[in-house]
């Protein structure tokens, strides 16, 4: 069995309408720390969270990577910058089965 767990970069709109990008290993739980309180600090008064986009599975290093890049777009670009990463990743997989 792999021990080695698979993480995701995600990204929740807030009850504010901001975003917040984040990542994972579990993804569920995750959500619901946010949604009690005790996720991330910036979540913590901007509840309910709504997950509106998360990446394919990645090592924990590439999904650093992406959730630092997504931070630096602006926020009309995010949703559409994690979403493309996963339809490039699908075609990728796809070419090299």
């Amino acid at each position: 069995m792999n021990s080695k767990k698979k993480w995701v970069a995600y990204l929740v709109r807030c009850s504010d309408s901001s975003l917040y990008c984040g990542i994972s290993n579990d993804l569920k739980k995750r959500l619901i720390e946010h949604n009690s309180g005790k996720g991330a600090k910036y979540t913590r008064s901007r509840r309910p969270v709504v997950l509106v986009g998360v990446s394919p599975e990645l090592t924990k290093s590439d999904a650093l990577k992406l959730e630092y890049k997504i931070k630096q777009l602006p926020a009309d670009r995010k949703i559409a910058d994690l979403t493309r990463k996963e339809a490039e990743k699908r075609i990728s997989g796809h070419l090299q089965s």
